[in-house]
Formats: structure tokens, sequence, C-alpha cells
């Protein structure tokens, strides 16, 4: 599936571009019997709102028909990439450097499944947190899901 993501996000990027938006993730997804393609966009002051998803909506529904990336009948979603976002790619992770995020793990490291930590470096096979005045290396094939953190307390 990363490979028809792929290839819509290098379709439509320049278009969401062109409209004044930026394209941050594509997600494919089958969800029960359904089929869902996910798009989020930005914009400069962070704000999305339903009349940006519907124009960019509007501008990427007749190509992505055109170009017939996916046969099976789906769901297209435009949408906020909201204040905790999705960290996917390696494009993210370079965002992130010095920042909060939460990491949900497979497997334990050091007794927990969770973490939030400010990330401090990566490379292909792990990813490095601060937490408390120490760091932690975890595996990355042991990463269920990275995501930036907010604290909603505040």
């Amino acid at each position: 599936m990363a490979n028809i993501e792929e290839k819509i996000e290098n379709r439509i990027s320049p278009i969401i571009n062109n409209l004044g938006y930026k394209l941050y993730d594509v997600q494919y997804a089958k969800e029960g019997k359904d089929y869902f393609l996910r798009i989020f966009i930005e914009k400069e002051n962070g704000e999305i709102d339903l009349n940006d998803c519907e124009k960019v909506n509007n501008a990427i529904t007749d190509i992505l028909d055109e170009e017939d990336y996916i046969k099976e009948q789906y769901f297209l979603e435009v949408s906020s990439t909201g204040v905790e976002k999705m960290i996917r790619k390696e494009k993210h992770l370079k965002e992130n450097i010095g920042e909060l995020i939460t990491i949900k793990l497979f497997k334990p490291v050091e007794n927990s499944k969770e973490y939030i930590g400010k990330l401090i470096k990566y490379n292909e096979e792990t990813l490095t947190i601060e937490l408390e005045n120490k760091e932690i290396e975890i595996e990355r094939k042991n990463i269920s899901l990275i995501k930036k953190f907010y604290n909603w307390g505040n």
C-alpha cells in the first residue's frame, strides 16, 4: 500500500501546494470491509477548516479518478493533521527533532510500552528519546505508533 501512497503523494502534492497548503501525509488503509484514502494537509497559520478540506477535495477528486491508482472502491477523506500529528516518515522525524513525541511499542522496553519524550536522534534501526534526564534507545521495528505529543492538561 505504501507504493500507492507514494504515487498519490507525488501526483497531488503540487496541486495542493498551488492551493496554498502543504501535503503532510497520505494514508491508504483497509478498515473492516472498507478502504480509506486519507489526505492530511497543513497551512502556514496551522488552522485548517472545513472549507480548506473541501477545496482540496474538489481539486484532487477528478485527478485521482483519472489516474486510477486504487482499483477498489474507497472513501476519500481530506483533513487537518491535528495537534497530535502522526509521525510515519523520515521527513516527519526530521521535523520533530527536539520535540516531544509519544511512542507506543509492540513489546515493553524498560517495563513500559509507551513513552513520552523528546526526540533526540534517529537512524534506520533506532530512535533515541530523552526523558527525565536519561536517554532511551528504541528499535524502530518495535514501534507501533509515533505521534507528536500535545499536553491537553494546559
